[in-house]
């Protein structure tokens, strides 16, 4: 099973919140958790108050394969957690030019 750690969004509208958590990659984004990890409040402007992360289990996690959104690698950066270098982030692919490839032109 390939387990990916993302988040999943929670609150009411123009209210967002978020937990983090680990989903079977199939799973949607708001389908069922196989663990949550954490939180993120993006209304809260220090970081600290905004994000709660359970960094054991975030390491475990990466430990044993799973891969990180961008958001949640970010988060776990900050919060002093090493991604092993063979850990690639899976996030939004974009389509067409890229704006580097845009200006290049």
């Amino acid at each position: 099973m390939a387990v990916r750690l993302r988040l999943t969004r929670l609150g009411r509208k123009n209210r967002p919140f978020y937990r983090v958590a680990a989903f079977d990659a199939r799973t949607r984004r708001d389908g069922r958790a196989i663990e949550f990890l954490g939180h993120y409040d993006p209304l809260v402007e220090e970081f600290d108050k905004a994000v709660t992360l359970n960094v054991e289990r975030v390491q475990y996690w990466i430990d044993h394969g799973a891969k990180c959104s961008e958001t949640v690698a970010s988060f776990a950066k900050r919060k002093g957690l090493t991604l092993p270098r063979n850990v690639k982030l899976t996030g939004r692919k974009t389509k067409g030019k890229t704006a580097q490839n845009k200006q290049a032109s």
